[in-house]
């Protein structure tokens, strides 16, 4: 995987491509349409934020390329790539214990806060491409 040289691009599969971390500087584009809703990408090296009609849908800390995203409060699956270890959150239900699934293996359980938070972290190495499951227990 590499980074979404066009920030967020809809993939063959159905699926939504986004970030850039390899970008020095931060970098937006708005009104991307996809599936009747419209999502804002900001990426750069130091962070990577996915919102669809106003709302965060992903959010990582440091910058990262995630490809293949599909999802709903229900469960949400990925693949992801950054420089290094990464936190992100994602947009889920409130007050909701989920499961954490990394490369087809549970990584435990994590609750939402009550603003339906989901914050977790990843142990990545420089390019290193993992694929990531949340699934609602």
């Amino acid at each position: 995987m590499s980074v979404v040289e066009e920030l967020i691009r809809k993939d063959d599969k159905g699926t939504l491509s986004f970030g850039n971390y390899l970008l020095s500087t931060k970098t937006k584009k708005s009104d991307f349409q996809f599936e009747g809703a419209s999502y804002k990408i900001k990426t750069f090296k130091e962070i990577t934020r996915l919102e669809k009609n106003g709302v965060l849908v992903y959010e990582s800390v440091p910058g990262s390329a995630v490809t293949n995203f599909k999802g709903n409060k229900e469960v949400v699956e990925f693949d992801v790539e950054a420089l290094g270890d990464i936190g992100f959150t994602l947009e889920m239900e409130p007050s909701q214990e989920y499961k954490l699934v990394v490369n087809g293996v549970s990584a435990g359980r994590i609750p939402t806060n009550v603003g339906g938070k989901l914050n977790a972290s990843l142990e990545l190495d420089e390019g290193q491409t993992v694929s990531v499951k949340i699934v609602k227990c």
